[in-house]
């Protein structure tokens, strides 16, 4: 990707409204635009992190035996009906009429049309268990939307739903959810710690938030801190072993951890002093486990092994991406900017070319061509002038940004002049300072040189394959007169 032909539209300075970390550095970077209250475009930038941590969460779902599909976002009332809820939702629904006067509404969740598709679908008890899922867009009219898209009114989820046939099998599947969300986050870079939760209006009588520590969280939560050195379930973790879903399940809830809702003093108490953790927290998944809520009056039933009709056990499992995205910001900043963990970073690799013409770019695409790597993410970016660059090591063997052969401004014709008198060619290297990595050549003194000399704008990506990677946008600040201030 060529940074001159991307869409980059970054900001000087945060809007005033932006009141938390993730909303202004988000607005600053050109990742989102609001459009309405609570309502944001997503940008190309946005868009790339997004669609990210869309993949892990599709991936972590697949590997648990989830079934994708995709369900429209405007529902009909009627079904919400039958399970009760149109008339206690509230005003967070958004109702609606067509042109025929039916009344509808944009879904804020799915319970009601999967227990449809599911009721015209399975009949009997070998059919099961399923768990359905889709990541579709959201909406739910917010009394006062704020910090960004952390609460907004449209929001993208990834809901799932499961079906069983009693009890002890739709546990099975809600601990088979429960390690699946731990292995999630952990991939986005994570520590997320399941909590005892209120079921709220989705119902029900089992529940957990699933909530990263922050000091910029929206609610107060209480833990113990043996959580923060807890283990995340392994990659080959057998889905189908239900013995070992629940040992997993057990370590992960056998220590106190509660929501400022659920908070219980005195078990807070019994946990000892040294051990207790209070801190902020953003919750980032949330699951439920409500039995027949929804498939006793929507007759969702299944002919069990005896013949008898019997309706089924559900639960529901949300993770909401387009959150997932100012919740790393909020857990992964500096005073610099954004700190993207490698599985969601837009590029993996920034490059700069400080040299005038097309012959470097050329061979450099023809290098990124022939990588091994085909599935490299890259940000190419030409300059025209020599500018003031900050070089950051993110590993031993990983140096951030790339230079061309022949250094450019009065530093250049300096060195150049120097090499002339001394016998060597005008293109011919500089005694030490250069480095190869995957065949492009890279000058680190002098880019530090530059960097003390004149300053600039950082209009780059950087990258690193040694387990972060940064991306901040461009900025500028005084220079205080020895080395160039971003």
């Amino acid at each position: 990707m060529r940074l001159s032909r991307f869409f980059l539209p970054i900001l000087r300075e945060a809007p005033k409204e932006a009141e938390i970390v993730s909303h202004r550095l988000m607005l600053r970077a050109g990742m989102i635009r609001q459009e309405a209250a609570g309502i944001y475009a997503w940008l190309p930038l946005g868009l790339r992190v997004l669609n990210k941590i869309c993949d892990v969460v599709r991936e972590e779902q697949n590997r648990a035996g989830a079934i994708e599909l995709l369900m429209p976002t405007i529902q009909l009332a009627d079904l919400w009906r039958e399970s009760g809820r149109y008339d206690a939702y509230g005003k967070e629904m958004l109702r609606i009429k067509d042109r025929h006067e039916r009344e509808m509404l944009f879904g804020p969740t799915n319970e009601e049309m999967i227990t449809e598709i599911f009721r015209a679908g399975v009949r009997s008890y070998k059919d099961l268990p399923k768990n359905l899922y889709h990541i579709q867009w959201k909406f739910r009219d917010e009394v006062r939307p704020r910090f960004g898209v952390m609460r907004s009114r449209e929001f993208l989820m990834k809901d799932a739903y499961s079906f069983d046939l009693d009890a002890d099998s739709a546990r099975v599947s809600y601990n088979r959810m429960v390690v699946a969300y731990l292995r999630t986050f952990a991939r986005l870079g994570m520590k997320a710690i399941p909590m005892r939760a209120d079921t709220g209006p989705i119902g029900g009588d089992l529940s957990h938030e699933f909530i990263i520590l922050a000091k910029t969280g929206e609610s107060a939560v209480f833990c113990h801190k043996d959580f923060l050195d807890f283990e995340t379930p392994a990659e080959d973790v057998d889905f189908q072993d239900p013995a070992a879903l629940q040992a997993i399940v057990d370590k992960w809830t056998s220590l106190y951890a509660a929501t400022e809702e659920m908070h219980d003093e005195a078990a807070f108490a019994a946990v000892p002093e040294e051990a207790r953790v209070s801190a902020r927290g953003i919750e980032v998944g949330h699951i439920f486990y409500f039995g027949t809520k929804y498939s006793e009056p929507m007759k969702a039933v299944v002919a069990g092994p005896d013949g008898a009709m019997a309706p089924v056990h559900m639960g529901s499992y949300g993770i909401g991406p387009s959150r997932l995205a100012a919740a790393i910001i909020e857990a992964s900043h500096d005073e610099a900017g954004i700190i993207w963990p490698d599985a969601v970073a837009p590029f993996r690799v920034g490059l700069v070319n400080l040299r005038p013409g097309r012959g470097l770019r050329r061979r450099l695409r023809r290098s990124l061509r022939q990588a091994p790597d085909r599935r490299r993410r890259c940000a190419l970016r030409r300059h025209r002038r020599a500018p003031g660059l900050e070089i950051r090591h993110h590993g031993p063997d990983r140096p951030a940004v790339a230079s061309c052969r022949r250094a450019q401004g009065t530093e250049g014709r300096r060195r150049r002049a120097q090499a002339a008198r001394r016998g060597r060619g005008p293109d011919a290297e500089p005694r030490g300072g250069f480095e190869r990595d995957r065949g492009l050549r890279r000058q680190a003194p002098l880019f530090l040189r530059h960097a003390r000399r004149q300053p600039g704008i950082r209009d780059f990506l950087e990258a690193s394959s040694a387990g972060t990677t940064s991306w901040r946008p461009a900025r500028r600040r005084e220079h205080d007169g020895s080395r160039a201030c971003y």
